[in-house]
């Protein structure tokens, strides 16, 4: 259900097309909640249903049409209500963690591989949003730009540091997964001896 109220974030900035949005949304939310083009357009399709969203058929090219969206009122009260209401934490599904809790089955350097693709995926993570807060500290963040043209000038400092936070809590996650999977690298040489 948060696909939902991740497009009702980013419809918030401006209107977009169905490609618009899977666009923005691998570059901003898409870091929170990944979800491909096949979940993102039946979602827009339902949101207009329930009247979250409304679509409108614009010039696309010599003769094409696309559908462009907008929050409706409905949309920004479910919005605004998701966003008051506490989360329901789903359980985890974390394969490496389980994985990891088997390796004594493994050969010692197929467990060291796991552990190595572990920090890469990470490591690369952590570069991403790195460069995600640098680009929110110097002011060159696209999507934040558009952002902050839309908000009142009295809340563009809480909008700013709330996605830097974001950002900092992934950079803190993925710091913790590289550590751990060193960690792992120790004990299979240690076990393996």
């Amino acid at each position: 259900m948060s696909l939902r109220y991740a497009l009702l974030a980013l419809l918030n900035v401006e209107p977009m097309t169905g490609y618009d949005l899977f666009k923005e949304f691998e570059t901003s939310v898409g870091h929170v909640w990944h979800a491909p083009d096949s979940q993102i357009y039946p979602e827009l399709r339902r949101m207009e249903a329930e009247g979250l969203l409304e679509g409108e058929e614009i010039p696309w090219g010599p003769r094409g049409k696309k559908r462009q969206y907008h929050v409706t009122e409905a949309g920004l009260l479910a919005f605004r209500s998701w966003m008051n209401t506490t989360l329901d934490y789903a359980r985890i599904r974390e394969p490496a963690h389980l994985k990891a809790a088997y390796l004594e089955w493994a050969e010692p350097e197929a467990a060291r591989e796991q552990m190595r693709a572990h920090i890469k995926h990470h490591s690369g993570l952590l570069e991403q949003w790195r460069e995600k807060v640098r680009e929110i500290d110097e002011g060159t963040s696209p999507m934040l730009a558009r952002r902050l043209a839309h908000t009142p000038e009295a809340d563009r400092e809480k909008t700013i540091a709330y996605k830097r936070f974001t950002y900092e809590g992934l950079i803190a996650q993925a710091e913790a997964e590289v550590v751990w999977a060193n960690r792992g690298l120790t004990l299979i040489d240690k076990l393996n001896q």
